[in-house]
């Protein structure tokens, strides 16, 4: 691991995605990230699907210690509280007034460490009509209008992987990130509220952008046909994916792959604008050429152009592909846990390389207090000292 973030002390108290995924990103940095869960079941999560150690946990949760607390109970609330007096960040996804009624509220705690970098993560705000509703990502993405540009109007399904948890984690880790260089700078903490509604409100920049300066509402099939995106069926049923954007000779590299020049000759395809005006009819054309040969004939014949494209892969392909396997993207889990039903054997490392350096292995994520014993005794030895 390339430790950028070395000597950062994080306590997470998250569930599901959005404040486990902020702080995962930090332990990818380096940081040394403590998760508070319940001991009566611990993060959701880790019951997504089967047992109680989800792939689905263990993709958000690698490289963090476990602690079980109670905050109901005082003595426990007494150590989380000596643990966050020596964090140098903490993170929550509660809704609105939770954190407040178990002493984990920014007044409570900024109280105990004035250097603490707070991050309340929910899914609306911290007020306003919507701020006490529950949230998931569909939810998200379909208020936000993201989905709206995202999906076929005339075929509506929701996007298979949780968008709006990740990309509201991303943010938080980036807005905690700036609050650590600003506290650098100062010496005092900041208290961080993230919404996911704001995060993928900012992650749709562009459509509302172009809302606001031409007073036209965007729809799922603006970009595509804007940036002459396509996915085109081949002969054996698998899709390839092409982006020719704005530059002509992405065109003309298209053709000459696929000995398509009486393309050329068509008026409705003659230019770039004839050919967004009739997006449809050139989809149509180009999949009839695309039937008539395997996928993999096709990605042969377009590797000798310029063309940007790639084979639709499944994760399965995706996992065997030869720059995936160059970059050393995945990289195994080390500290596995004898006895973890579904462990993970190799997870996709940070993307992250500094100097040339990449992480070469991913710590496993913990089992539900996992860490408790060690971390209960070290508190006890060593009040207001983080334990190592």
């Amino acid at each position: 691991m390339v430790e950028v973030l070395k000597g950062i002390r994080v306590v997470e108290q998250g569930t599901f995605i959005t404040g486990p995924c902020a702080a995962m990103l930090l332990a990818d940095l380096g940081a040394d990230v403590i998760k508070i869960e319940s001991p009566e079941g611990g993060d959701p999560y880790r019951t997504f699907k089967d047992g109680h150690y989800s792939a689905h946990f263990q993709a958000y949760n690698h490289a963090k210690r476990s602690l079980c607390l109670d905050l109901k109970k005082a003595e426990d609330r007494t150590l989380f509280h000596g643990l966050v007096s020596s964090a140098d960040v903490y993170i929550q996804n509660f809704r609105p007034g939770v954190a407040g009624r178990i002493g984990a509220g920014w007044d409570d705690l900024s109280a105990v460490n004035p250097k603490l970098v707070y991050c309340s993560i929910s899914g609306f705000g911290p007020d306003g009509p919507y701020s006490r509703r529950p949230s998931y990502d569909s939810v998200t993405q379909a208020l936000s209008g993201f989905l709206s540009v995202a999906i076929d109007p005339a075929n509506p399904r929701l996007l298979g992987p949780a968008l709006a948890d990740a990309i509201t984690g991303l943010y938080a880790a980036l807005g905690i990130l700036g609050a650590l260089v600003e506290r650098g700078r100062t010496g005092t903490g900041r208290l961080l509220e993230i919404s996911m509604l704001e995060a993928m409100m900012h992650f749709a920049i562009e459509p509302f952008a172009g809302y606001f300066a031409l007073g036209e509402v965007p729809t799922g099939m603006d970009r595509p046909r804007l940036a002459q995106a396509m996915i085109l069926t081949c002969g054996d049923g698998k899709h390839v994916a092409v982006h020719m954007s704005s530059l002509e000779k992405f065109w003309d590299a298209l053709v000459a792959g696929i000995g398509g020049q009486a393309l050329t000759q068509d008026p409705r395809f003659a230019t770039r604008l004839a050919r967004i005006d009739h997006y449809p009819q050139l989809v149509a054309a180009l999949n009839a050429i695309f039937a008539t040969r395997p996928r993999a004939e096709w990605v042969a014949l377009l590797s000798d152009t310029d063309l940007p494209f790639a084979p639709v892969n499944s994760i399965a392909d995706t996992a065997a592909d030869p720059q995936v396997e160059h970059l050393k993207m995945l990289v195994p889990v080390a500290r596995r846990i004898e006895g973890a039903k579904g462990g993970a054997d190799r997870l996709v490392r940070s993307p992250f390389a500094y100097g040339g350096a990449r992480d070469d292995a991913v710590v496993a994520a913990p089992l539900l207090g996992q860490h408790s014993a060690g971390i209960r005794v070290a508190l006890a030895e060593n009040p207001g000292t983080w334990p190592g």
